[in-house]
């Protein structure tokens, strides 16, 4: 059931009441009596379930098939031409 949340106009207290959506709101101050009016604040939310942690990601491949010569190193290809690209150089 949801935590409301409410402040009396009168006493400036605020105090917080489980009730279900289907009941009435609350009218009256429990301290002194008098008008109250429902306060908005950030919900309290918890995640449950697969997805939310690091370990529940996809898996990285290992560093030895990264550098394996698959294509995904291009500067080791022809380290001159990036070396002149560096510097300022025009591409040849």
């Amino acid at each position: 059931m949801p935590i409301y949340e409410y402040e009396c106009l009168d006493c400036k207290k605020r105090f917080e009441k489980i009730q279900s959506i289907k009941n009435r709101l609350e009218a009256n101050c429990p301290f002194c009596g008098g008008a109250v009016h429902k306060c908005f604040s950030v919900p309290a939310l918890q995640f449950k379930g697969s997805g939310f942690y690091i370990n529940d990601y996809a898996k990285k491949e290992p560093s030895s098939m990264a550098s394996s010569g698959n294509g995904s190193n291009k500067s080791s290809e022809n380290p001159g031409k990036v070396a002149s690209l560096k510097e300022g150089g025009r591409k040849s």
